[in-house]
């Protein structure tokens, strides 16, 4: 049996290790901050841990079914490559935004344009085969 879409399976299980790893970043901030479930109040260093895992799940919830529909219409191989940039990119963010809140842009500009590029090359590619 051959697999479809190789490429993109692998990245969908990278960026589901770059959320765990923010996951994982955010819980063990609890415990150093001693930030007590379910608060999600503290310090400034625990809450831009925490909103980084957060605003990673927030943007999953677009760049996923983006990068699949891409996949589907586009290319495997170019869905993969635009999502590496989308995980590297949420990595930029997580690190820039554990050191102080303004460092998070460039991984924030990463990761929201490689989302629009899937978004945009979808409804191109869309358009362009009903028509």
């Amino acid at each position: 049996m051959e697999l479809m879409y190789p490429f993109t399976i692998s990245v969908t299980l990278l960026a589901l290790l770059v959320y765990h790893w923010t996951a994982f970043n955010s819980g063990m901030a609890r415990g150093k901050y001693k930030v007590d479930a379910p608060a999600t109040d503290g310090p400034p260093e625990y809450r831009r841990r925490y909103r980084a895992h957060v605003n990673t799940l927030e943007q999953m919830a677009s760049f996923l079914p983006a990068m699949w529909i891409f996949a589907t219409l586009v290319s495997d191989m170019w869905a993969a490559a635009v999502g590496v940039a989308w995980c590297i990119g949420r990595v930029v963010y997580a690190v820039g935004y554990y050191n102080e809140s303004e460092k998070r842009m460039p991984g924030l500009f990463i990761s929201f344009f490689s989302t629009v590029i899937l978004i945009l090359g979808s409804i191109v590619a869309a358009v362009m085969t009903h028509f």
